[in-house]
């Protein structure tokens, strides 16, 4: 079993990211595909409330209150003591828990199958969304240039 000082946190964070953002039913369904359900024990069932968003002006200003998002929270413990931990937009219990279960298993052996069956695939189709969405962004570019007017 990986100690947390052995898996980097900045790996942590992007898994945890990954599955934060993604779609629910994406989550669901790969995860669902994959036989990697686990007995768990639950620290912090799935429970429903609110985060304030906070904000800058031009990512340098004063901080601000932007306004309120709900969010899911849950942690778990599996049956050889490894806990995963999942915070997810909106209401959906399932995905938190899903979210949390795979927190857990990528901190053990579990991990390479979590990475190719679940997060890879997850990774992928945000990379996708990206892409189309800086497309769509790019035809709309309008390039300002200054000619010279022969006034001279």
């Amino acid at each position: 079993m990986k100690d947390l000082s052995e898996t980097s946190q900045a790996d942590r964070r992007g898994w945890m990211s990954l599955m934060a953002k993604a779609p629910a039913e994406a989550l669901l369904t790969a995860f669902d595909a994959v036989d990697l359900a686990q007995e768990f024990t639950w620290l912090r069932a799935p429970e429903t409330g609110g985060v304030m968003l906070r904000g800058r002006a031009g990512a340098t200003g004063a901080a601000f209150n932007l306004g309120e998002m709900t969010v899911t929270r849950c942690a778990l413990k599996l049956a050889d003591g490894r806990v995963g931990h999942a915070v997810v937009q909106g209401r959906d219990r399932r995905k938190a828990e899903v979210a949390a279960l795979c927190d857990a298993l990528m901190q053990g052996a579990e991990a390479g199958a979590v990475r190719a069956q679940v997060l890879d695939p997850l990774e992928a189709a945000a990379g996708e969304k990206a892409r189309a969405r800086a497309a769509k962004a790019a035809a709309t570019k309008v390039d300002f240039f200054t000619m010279v007017r022969g006034e001279g």
